[in-house]
């Protein structure tokens, strides 16, 4: 058996944004991994997952296929990844981190050193396609794995590898890349927090946590969109900029600058100040996401939760298509979750994830 550390050999690829630091290499959002691709008859991998609350779980792909999932304990340690292999075989790997970048976390995060293997590590063949998922809770994959009663907000019931990113690229054959963030919206979070939104963040490597660890480690720092150009970016958000509207949600008061948020209703419709304010944050995303990425098509994928704030969705679009010339980005409807296809946590399950991932998938395979 030898040890190697991933600055001693560029035989790997490393999927989702991170540091150029890789000793240790940090996975910081869902979906994270790190792709290899190895001719020997066992594998360990040198990791650990710093956390104070939440913490981390992995999955094993092998070949394409989930082998294993488990926790990830807080100090360095060796996990197996397989072993009594047939090493005359070249063997894909990926291990993929399960649970999204936990924002009330700030210790929170996934650190690979090193491999130990009995034979070689080989190039890994890269994907064909390229493809950005945005989102929030559905997109980190909550409630894609347990029970329906399940009801505790924690780690476990997050699972990347149920839900509809992994399956898409798997069908698309696409390395790709996740920013999401569960209650987090456009213009507002489920609970009236300006501040808990993607567009705000989108320009950084990974900037949702504050703090000395973070800022120390580089994830703050503007992210290099040069080196990595997806060919679709696929949006889903809007679900918490709606669920700010409902009454049972609170508003929430900026400690900074004293100012009171509350999404309103007029009846049974939006206020039309504050629909307006949500359509704007759309759009100005829409440009921000263009800049950032010249060439890709950009699809709001919308409904997977109920589709009331589709027709702001649409809104702007229209009003970001109109006033740039830009043709494509484009709306596109995705399956509501079912009593049949629902997961943990009132949340889309493994079912729903697989409708959403069929009409997205269909709709990328048109476009590239």
């Amino acid at each position: 058996m030898k040890t190697i550390k991933l600055t001693e050999t560029n035989n790997y690829r490393v999927q989702g944004r991170t540091t150029a630091e890789r000793d240790p290499l940090t996975l910081l959002w869902t979906g994270a991994s790190l792709d290899l691709c190895v001719q020997c008859s066992e594998l360990w991998v040198e990791m650990e997952g710093p956390y104070e609350v939440l913490e981390n779980w992995v999955a094993f792909e092998i070949n394409g296929a989930i082998l294993s999932r488990q926790m990830v304990g807080k100090d360095r340690q060796w996990v197996c990844v397989f072993r009594a292999r047939n090493a005359a075989k070249p063997t894909r790997v990926r291990i993929i981190k399960e649970v999204q970048a936990m924002s009330a976390d700030p210790e929170h995060c996934l650190k690979i050193y090193g491999l130990r293997l009995d034979g070689e590590l080989l190039p890994v063949e890269e994907r064909a396609h390229k493809i950005e998922f945005i989102g929030d809770s559905v997109t980190s994959a909550e409630g894609a794995i347990g029970d329906t009663k399940e009801e505790d907000w924690i780690a476990m019931f997050f699972s990347h590898v149920r839900s509809y990113p992994y399956m898409v690229s798997k069908a698309a054959d696409a390395e790709y890349r996740v920013i999401s963030q569960s209650g987090w919206g456009t213009y507002v979070s489920w609970d009236n927090q300006k501040k808990c939104v993607i567009p705000r963040y989108y320009e950084q490597i990974c900037g949702l946590w504050a703090g000395e660890t973070a800022e120390k480690a580089g994830f703050h720092e503007s992210y290099d969109f040069a080196q990595w150009q997806p060919e679709v970016i696929c949006v889903n958000l809007g679900t918490n900029d709606d669920g700010a509207f409902q009454e049972t949600n609170p508003s929430y008061t900026d400690p900074e600058t004293g100012e009171t948020t509350k999404m309103r209703m007029d009846g049974e419709h939006y206020n039309e100040e504050d629909r307006r304010n949500i359509q704007a944050a759309m759009r100005d995303f829409l440009k921000m996401l263009r800049k950032n990425n010249p060439k890709a098509y950009i699809l709001w994928c919308f409904g997977i939760l109920g589709d009331r704030m589709g027709a702001t969705i649409k809104a702007a679009i229209a009003e970001y298509t109109k006033e740039s010339g830009d043709t494509r980005v484009e709306y596109l409807a995705i399956p509501n979750t079912t009593p049949e296809t629902v997961g943990a946590r009132w949340h889309p399950g493994y079912g729903a994830h697989q409708a959403a991932a069929d009409t997205i998938t269909k709709r990328i395979r048109e476009l590239i």
